[in-house]
C-alpha cells in the first residue's frame, strides 16, 4: 500500500471516522474514500452497502472487480440508567459485539454488584459524555425516566449526531421531553431522531423483553436496512400503483 494512503487510513481510524480503501484487483490501483465523501462517489451505493455490513470483501462494479477494505470504528453504546433493563441488555449487547457503558449518578443503582463485567460510570451524563467524544458510531439509550439525568444525555447525543438515540417513556412523556429540547434550541428534525417510546414494538413487557426490543432497534439503526415487512409493503404499493397506471 502507498505510504500516503496508509497514513490517511490510520488518521481516519484514530479519529473514529469511517472510510473504505478501494482496490482495483486487476490493475492494483488504490484510493481511499472517506465516509464524508461516500455519498458523492461514483461507487456510492456499493460503498454504503459495505459500510452498513462492516465487512471487507470483493465486489463487482462498473465491469471491474474491486476489493473493499472497510474501516468502521468500533460501535459504542452508552446506556443512561443502571436499571433492570440495563442489566438485561448488557450481556445481549456484549454478544452482539457492542462496547457498552452504563452511566448513572445514582450510586445506589450504579454498583459493581449489579453490573459485573460492565463498564460503569457513577457520574452525571453532562459531566462525562463530553469527554467521551460521542460520534456517528455511538448509540445512546436513556432508561432513567428522570429529565435531570436523561435530558443532558439526549442533548449530547443529538449534538453529536449519534446513529441511535432512544429514550424510555410514554408518548405523553416524550412530548414534554421534546418541548424541553426545543426550548434548548434543538430543531424538530433533530428531536424526530429520538426513538421514543424506546424499542421496537414487539409487545415487550419484562425488562428482558424490553432489552431485546431495544437491541433490535439499535441494530436496525446501525445497519439501516428496511424491515422485511416494510419491504413487502413497499413492493405491494409499487405493484398497486403500476396496476392503476395500466
Amino acid at each position: 500500500m502507498d505510504l500516503a494512503l496508509l497514513s490517511a487510513l490510520n488518521s481516519e481510524r484514530a479519529a473514529r471516522r469511517a472510510c473504505v480503501l478501494v482496490t482495483d484487483t486487476a490493475a492494483g490501483q488504490q484510493r481511499l474514500v472517506k465516509g464524508v465523501d461516500i455519498a458523492t462517489d461514483p461507487m456510492a451505493e456499493v460503498l454504503e452497502a459495505a459500510l452498513r455490513s462492516g465487512k471487507s470483501g470483493t465486489v463487482e462494479a462498473d465491469g471491474k472487480t474491486w476489493f473493499l477494505t472497510v474501516q468502521a470504528p468500533p460501535v459504542r453504546l452508552f446506556v443512561i440508567g443502571a436499571v433492570h433493563v440495563s442489566q438485561a441488555l448488557a450481556p445481549m449487547a456484549r454478544t452482539a459485539g457492542f462496547d457498552m457503558t452504563v452511566i448513572d449518578p445514582r450510586t445506589a443503582f450504579a454498583t459493581p454488584e449489579r453490573f459485573a463485567d460492565v463498564k460503569l460510570i457513577a457520574e452525571w451524563p453532562q459531566d462525562v459524555l463530553p469527554g467521551l467524544k460521542l460520534d456517528r458510531y455511538t448509540g445512546v439509550a436513556c432508561f432513567t425516566h428522570d429529565p435531570k439525568i436523561d435530558d443532558p444525555a439526549l442533548e449530547e447525543a443529538l449534538a453529536a449526531d449519534c446513529f441511535y438515540i432512544g429514550a424510555l417513556g410514554s408518548r405523553k412523556t416524550h412530548g414534554r421531553r421534546v418541548e424541553r429540547l426545543h426550548a434548548k434550541g434543538f430543531t424538530p428534525e433533530q428531536t424526530a431522531r429520538i426513538h421514543a417510546p424506546i424499542g421496537m414494538d414487539i409487545g415487550a413487557v419484562s425488562p428482558a423483553e424490553i432489552a431485546v426490543s431495544v437491541l433490535a432497534e439499535i441494530i436496525l439503526s446501525l445497519r439501516k436496512k428496511p424491515l422485511r415487512v416494510d419491504t413487502v409493503k413497499a413492493q405491494e404499493n409499487a405493484g398497486a400503483k403500476a396496476g392503476e397506471a395500466a
